[in-house]
């Protein structure tokens, strides 16, 4: 997915340009996908840490903040995702 697009994949949040979303079939790792100007990142739940691809610095800069604030619900997001239920919205940043 990175260096891609998220069609097709759930989409979790949007906020400044910024699309997140969760794929239910992913690797183990707890993380979700960051899309900005045509980039498309994977990132850690629980350290923010860039797993795959690339994205501009304030756009990941956001990411990392948002995900700081809203860990609780996306690693509830992961559960549901690996149960092959649909994931919930998750409030964008301010």
């Amino acid at each position: 997915m990175p260096g891609g697009s998220l069609a097709g994949v759930p989409e979790v949040s949007r906020f400044y340009g910024i699309v997140i979303a969760m794929y239910w079939a992913d690797h183990p790792q707890p993380h979700f996908h960051a899309q900005y100007a045509g980039e498309v990142a994977s990132i850690a739940i629980g350290d923010g840490a860039v797993l795959a691809g690339d994205l501009p610095k304030r756009a990941l800069r956001l990411v990392r903040q948002w995900e700081a604030m809203h860990r609780d619900e996306l690693l509830t997001n992961w559960r549901r995702a690996r149960e092959h239920r649909p994931v919930a919205k998750i409030d964008p940043l301010p």
